[in-house]
């Protein structure tokens, strides 16, 4: 009996533990700007390696650019594509600089479940470093849309 038994517990555990349950990591995608882990370190701070390269998240208030009212140009602080511009920027009260749209084709959006709920993750489309997430209650005066972003993962050219 304790054979039966044993043999039902090892199936029910490998049956339910099933390759196309696990989920992968994995990104096999190709963008414009490749790079190693060890080169992207170079490049970047350990915070900056981590939201662009590991999908993390800064505090929130912690960026300058929650308070930056110049005209100019965020670029991605990975590879300098342009994300969004100054006159599209709000203060959503969100603790993270906020857009009400992005530089069209210069973003690129895929769905996390990181928090065990759908969101929509915006990254750059040249180097694929993790910007933020895009949600539906941005200014419903504009587009609808607050793109909600990791200071860190940006740099600001002022215009001239």
């Amino acid at each position: 009996m304790n054979k039966i038994l044993m043999v039902f517990a090892l199936t029910l555990f490998f049956n339910c533990n099933s390759s196309a349950q696990k989920k992968s990591n994995e990104k096999t995608e190709i963008y414009k700007v490749m790079k190693t882990e060890a080169e992207w370190k170079t490049q970047l701070t350990a915070i900056e390696f981590n939201v662009l390269r590991k999908a993390g998240t800064e505090r929130a208030f912690t960026s300058p650019f929650n308070k930056n009212n110049e005209a100019g140009i965020y670029i991605c602080k990975g590879c300098d594509t342009p994300l969004f511009k100054s006159e599209h920027k709000y203060d959503s009260r969100s603790g993270w600089p906020s857009f009400d749209r992005e530089v069209e084709d210069n973003v690129a959006f895929s769905t996390d479940y990181d928090l065990g709920y759908a969101r929509t993750e915006e990254h750059c489309a040249t180097c694929g470093g993790h910007l933020g997430h895009v949600f539906n209650d941005g200014p419903k005066n504009t587009t609808g849309k607050r793109h909600c972003i990791n200071g860190v993962s940006l740099k600001f050219i002022e215009n001239k």
